[in-house]
This record gives C-alpha cells, structure tokens and sequence, in this order.
C-alpha cells in the first residue's frame, strides 16, 4: 500500500479563507485569517498544507500573495500551492520563499511544453492539477471546460517527473456528497505518478475509501473540516 496523505485545504479568496461549491466564486463561504487556519491545521497534525489563491486562478497571476506568505510564516509544515502559477518567474518566486510544491493547472493543460519543462527544472516540487467535470478539463479558475479527457491529459505527464497529479471532480467540490473514489482509483491504476483525490468528501468513510484503494496517494479535506463533518483527529486516523 502507498504511502496517503491527507492535506487540509486553505483556499483563499480577497485576502481570507473560503470554500467554494463547485468552483463557484458567487457561492463562497467565508471562515476568517489564513495565516490562523495554517497554525490550527499544523498543531492538528497534518503533516502537509494544500493551498489555493482563487483570485490567482481567474487573473493568471498571483493574487494573494500576502496570505500566502503568512501562512508560511505560521507553520512548520510543508506547504503546496496553486492558483495563478502560470509562468517559471512565478514558480521560482514562490519556491524562494518556502513553498515546498507549487501546482499547475490551467497552465499545464494549456502548456504542455512548459509543465513538463518545469517538473523537469525543478525535480520533486511541482504537481499537475487536473480539474474536471465530466472528466473533462476545465480551466481558468474551472471556468472554461474543454474536450480533452482528464485522464488524457494525466497520461501526458506519465514521463515528466511530476511530483504528483491532482484530480478534482468539480462537481463535488464543496458539495460534501462523497467523493468519485471509483474513477480517481482508475487514474491512479493507469498511471506511476502519485494521483491525489480532491472534490467531495463528507467524513471519515470517504477518506477510509481512498486510502483502502492501495494505490491513491493523498486527498485533499475542505469543507469536511470547516463545517465539523471531520474532525482532524480523525481524518488523521482514517
């Protein structure tokens, strides 16, 4: 059985911590300061910190930077980030300042060339994301949907060294219904990189589910978290 990971989501929006349903910005809860979130979660016991500039996503740039870099002030733990990475000035930058794994999205769907490029420049520390509804790609903060399958797109990055693939059913999204633990299990079986589920989960069955796979390397927790569903103890224990 792989080594799973649970990793408890900070995502960010004007400056706060939110939690979208669905990727919809117009439907967003707000739960207060960043860099108190990053402190709560690391004395919890999550060994890793998943976190992402909503803002940064839309503009392709990054858009949050300050939270991001109270966050970093405030724990210990490795921290991975996405949203609005589109270029290698972007990447260096946040991994100067302590970002042990930077995601690309929109850009590794957009620009093959360059996300290869850069699991390549920077070994370890850097994961594609793949967003899908439908299990198609979506991109640009999930507002746009293309027609390439999500695991098309995976099966791209097979030889490129990422650090990992996150996939994320859109449609679950902050919608705490379970998670698709059946096809993220299929991505993984198809591919060696380290697949991460992300979008759905409701308690501590749907984290029991993934990690009983054997083969799903880690999931993403936000809403579970935020709305006491899932206390961090026992997301820790699942």
């Amino acid at each position: 059985m792989t080594d799973f990971i649970p990793y408890p989501a900070i995502d960010l929006k004007g400056g706060q911590v939110v939690r979208l349903k669905r990727g919809d910005m117009a439907q967003a809860t707000v739960y207060g300061d960043p860099a108190e979130q990053a402190r709560a979660f690391d004395a919890s016991g999550f060994p890793w910190l998943h976190v992402v500039d909503l803002d940064g996503a839309f503009a392709g740039r990054p858009a949050n930077a300050e939270a991001v870099r109270a966050i970093l002030s405030a724990t210990t733990r490795p921290v991975q980030l996405g949203g609005g990475i589109r270029d290698v000035a972007t990447i260096e930058a946040w991994l100067s300042a302590g970002i042990s794994r930077v995601i690309l999205g929109s850009a590794a769907a957009k620009d093959p060339d360059f996300a290869r490029a850069a699991c390549r420049d920077f070994p370890g520390r850097v994961a594609i994301g793949i967003d899908a509804r439908d299990g198609l790609v979506a991109t640009e903060g999930w507002a746009e949907v293309g027609t390439m399958a999500a695991t098309d797109l995976a099966l791209r990055f097979e030889d490129a060294g990422a650090a990992a693939i996150i996939h994320t059913d859109i449609e679950r999204d902050g919608m705490l219904g379970g998670v698709n633990a059946a096809a993220t299990e299929a991505l993984a079986r198809r591919l060696t990189t380290p697949v991460i589920a992300s979008g759905g989960v409701a308690g501590a069955a749907d984290v029991r589910a993934l990690r009983a796979t054997g083969i799903i390397a880690g999931v993403i927790i936000g809403r579970a978290l935020y709305d006491g569903r899932l206390t961090a103890g026992e997301a820790l224990a699942a």
